[in-house]
Parts: C-alpha cells; structure tokens; sequence
C-alpha cells in the first residue's frame, strides 16, 4: 500500500502531517488562520527515589480541551466559519504535535539536583493522531484500508521520533471512552516519545534479558508459541500475528496482539505484516464492541523496545483491555492494584476468551 505523507505548519508553529493514498492532494496548502501563540510549557520529570521511577509534572494540562460537544470539536475538518487543529476541510489520517503535551522538545521545567530531590524538563513529543475524519465513528468500524493506513502512519512515526536526541522509547496508544478518561470524543490516539524507559517496558526488558541468557529464546516468542499451543485462549490467529487473552490477564477482558515474527517496534515491521496487523486489529476491537450493549470503553497500548537497549528483549505486541468488567460495572484499582500494585482480576482469562470468541 503506498501511502502518501505531506506536512503543514500550524499557526503557532506545530507541526503537522497529513496521510493520503493519493498524491498531492493540496491539503498541505490549507493555512491555519488562528493565529495562536505559542503555548508556554513548563513540564517536568521528577524522579521518585522510593520507586526509583520518573513522574511527570505537567500543571499546563489543566487548561486542556475537555469533552466539547461534536459541532466544536478540534480535531474534525476546519469548516467555513469554524478554524480547528486540521486547516483542511477533508482528510484521511492527520498526525499533529499535541497542544497541551506532557512531553515536548520545547519543555521549560526547571531542572533541579539537590538530592534526593532531581528534576529535568521534560524533553520529548507528544503526538495526536486522528484516524478519520469521521467524527461519530471508531476504530473498529473503519474500512482495512484506513486501518493499514493509520498502522502505516504509526510505523512512519516510531521510526522518526526514534532517530531524535534524547528519546529512549516510543509509546502509541489509544484510549476510547468516557470511562477511560477521554477528553475528546473523536477518533483518535497519541504518541509519546519519552526521555526515559517507561517502568512497564523496563520490567518486561529485565525479563526478556533474563529469559534469553537462561533458554537462549525470546520471552515473547515462547509465550506466543506457548499460548497458540494451549489454544483456549487464543482469539484471532493471522497469518503474521496472533492475538490471545494472556494466561495472567489482569483486567476483566484483556488482549494481547503479538507478532509472530521476533520484531523490536512497528518501524522494523514489512509491508505484509502491517496488512496483517490492520485486519487483526480491527478484528479484535470489534470483538471488543460485541461484548456488551453500549461501545465497550478500552485502551490499546503498544509495547514495543526501547530505542536504545533492550532492542532483543522486547518482543512488540499491543495490550488491548478495557475497565469494564459487566454492564453497568466497571473495574476499579482500589486498595490492592494502586496501593500495592497487586492485581486481583475479576473474570477468568479463559471465561473472557471464550466470550471474545463467541
């Protein structure tokens, strides 16, 4: 599939990035009127010794676009009469520097070393990317065509903000629903590209490193092989991807998208494997809205390695889950998840296999 890439600059000089199957369709030629000024970002990463972790500080998102009604939401296509973050008045898959992020190249926190107190700006991207313009739809719903090619922009994104200074991974991600915290109703994900490892991927790097000096195998390749051979949690099995409800899932109904082949991030993914991955993708997200009477609310994460270590110890899978465990009831981290970080799930991964399947 070729998928075509031109580039606008937005009024207060973010960047933005239109994606099309057709060449020079002009929308790059579309002038943001706004006339917005620079947003002031004072962000920062502190490093909680207790954990030996990084938080990030980001008080300017306070101030952020919260759950506008359809008619004034940002990221559908400018109108006659109404300017939004897309200056095209039609587009298929846009990519644009987040106005509010918590990481940006632009950060201006103060760094701090004064133990054990230690602070840095923080430095780094955060991305949004639109999958249509079609604001009452969603992923799942989308033709494999503008499925491949959102999967096409996410492959073009990790392998350029990998190549920047001072980021140490790629995170994209996906949240849907008012019961994921969304902020904005339209059909969107982000992108991060931290200055650091994130503690999940740093953890699932220690394993794989430990795994592959013990067996001399790839942690996520065994659980892949080992999971397909179980087969009763096994949900789609693609040609280039197998998707299962893992073994120690821990929310009510969680599922992981793994690669068949060894790959570190979806920059090393081949054209055929990206195929794959939009027809299997939207094939699980639509299990996913089957599962109750209303949208089930979800996040689709994607781990992938680190851009600098790590690179044969993380196997790329994307973890698809949601918080709501029945209808009418959702999955809450009380006592033992967040003050302990002890899951407790309340359905059984073979129980939410088979309700997946069904």
């Amino acid at each position: 599939m070729e998928v075509y890439r031109s580039s606008a600059t937005l009024s207060d000089g973010r960047r933005l990035l239109y994606f099309d199957t057709a060449p020079d369709t002009g929308r790059d030629r579309w002038i943001d009127e706004r006339g917005l000024g620079a947003a002031s970002n004072a962000s920062q990463i502190r490093w909680d010794a207790l954990r030996e972790e990084w938080v990030g500080i980001a008080s300017h998102r306070q101030s952020r676009t919260f759950l506008p009604p359809a008619d004034e939401c940002p990221l559908c296509p400018s109108q006659d009469g109404r300017r939004t973050e897309i200056p095209a008045p039609s587009y298929d898959v846009v990519v644009f520097e987040n106005r509010f992020p918590s990481f940006t190249t632009t950060a201006t926190g103060a760094a701090v070393d004064a133990a054990p107190f230690l602070a840095r700006p923080a430095i780094g991207s955060c991305e949004v990317v639109c999958f249509t313009s079609d604001h009452d739809t969603s992923f799942s719903q989308l033709p494999t065509e503008r499925a491949r090619m959102v999967v096409e922009a996410w492959a073009d994104r990790v392998a350029e903000l990998s190549a920047r200074d001072g980021v140490e991974h790629v995170y994209p991600f996906e949240n849907r629903g008012v019961e994921i915290g969304v902020t904005l109703a339209h059909p969107h994900g982000q992108i991060y590209a931290y200055p650091f490892v994130p503690p999940l991927v740093a953890r699932i790097a220690d394993a794989g490193r430990r795994h592959r000096e013990r067996t001399g195998d790839c942690l996520g390749c065994s659980l892949l092989q080992s999971e397909e051979r179980d087969g009763v949690r096994v949900v789609v099995a693609g040609e280039h991807w197998l998707a299962y409800v893992p073994f120690a899932a821990r929310w009510p109904f969680e599922v992981h998208i793994a690669a068949r082949r060894h790959v570190p991030d979806l920059a090393a993914t081949t054209p055929d494997e990206r195929a794959d991955l939009a027809s299997t993708y939207v094939n699980v997200l639509r299990r996913f809205d089957a599962l109750f009477e209303t949208p089930t609310p979800y996040i689709a994460a994607w781990v992938q390695a680190p851009v600098h270590s790590g690179r044969d110890d993380v196997h790329l899978h994307a973890q698809i889950f949601t918080v709501r465990r029945a209808p009418g009831k959702l999955k809450y981290l009380a006592g033992s998840e967040s003050g302990m970080a002890v899951w407790v799930n309340d359905v059984a991964p073979e129980d939410a296999a088979a309700r997946l399947c069904g």
